[in-house]
């Protein structure tokens, strides 16, 4: 879920019922790192763990100047390290670097100019509970951008953000509600084997098992 960071924190006695989460900054500028941890030492609930414990941090603060390709390299390598909770800390970001920044993985953004250390504390308690967090102007850019990216690139090319084509979601839709492929075609107008093609191309392109798995794959994505 994807949510505006809030104006108005949560009451100190709800973040002192939260479990505790262990916190890992990354950061260039050891001053940087020592001033947002001495913020986040006052927040109920989180713990900043050293360099030397960060593989066993459940959210890593990533503090950078703005999502360069460098900030982008190190966010996609904490991901691959496994690290799969992260809220970039940036000074600042225009709307490419937002993309990037959402590409890369991280489940917050928050703008340095802005920050303290309540607000940086609601976007980590949001990121280690599997939630987003956007300042609200960000979330309306980022929606306009997902919006153009919608049809300027995929619907043209008949494609939706599942990287399903229209024809592939009608057929999946038909196999789901129990036709076999040959009804599927009458039903589309094409021929069976058009149909397997589609299958087959489906369960390819999205390493799925067969057609069964298939259907399951666009259920779960909420297309049928």
């Amino acid at each position: 879920m994807l949510t505006a960071v809030p104006v108005s924190l949560r009451p100190a006695a709800m973040a002192s019922r939260v479990e505790r989460i262990p916190v890992a900054i990354a950061s260039t500028d050891p001053l940087s790192r020592a001033g947002l941890a001495a913020h986040l030492r006052d927040q109920a609930g989180i713990d900043v763990v050293p360099d030397s414990a960060a593989a066993s941090a459940a959210v890593v603060v990533v503090v950078a100047d703005e999502v360069d390709e460098e900030t982008t390299r190190e966010l996609r390598g904490l991901r691959a390290a496994g690290h799969e909770r992260l809220v970039l800390l940036v000074a600042k970001v225009d709307d490419v670097g937002l993309l990037a920044a959402v590409e890369a993985g991280v489940s917050g953004v928050v703008r340095r100019g802005q920050v303290t250390g309540g607000h940086l504390a609601v976007a980590i308690r949001a990121a280690a509970a599997g939630e987003g967090t956007l300042p609200p102007d960000l979330l309306g850019r980022l929606l306009s951008q997902v919006g153009r990216l919608q049809r300027q690139v995929l619907h043209p090319r008949g494609l939706t953000f599942a990287g399903l084509t229209e024809r592939e979601i009608a057929v999946l839709r038909l196999l789901a509600e129990g036709h076999d492929t040959a009804e599927v075609g009458r039903r589309l107008f094409f021929s069976e084997r058009t149909v397997k093609n589609v299958i087959h191309d489906v369960t390819s392109r999205l390493d799925l098992r067969n057609r069964t798995h298939a259907v399951a794959y666009a259920i779960r994505q909420g297309l049928i």
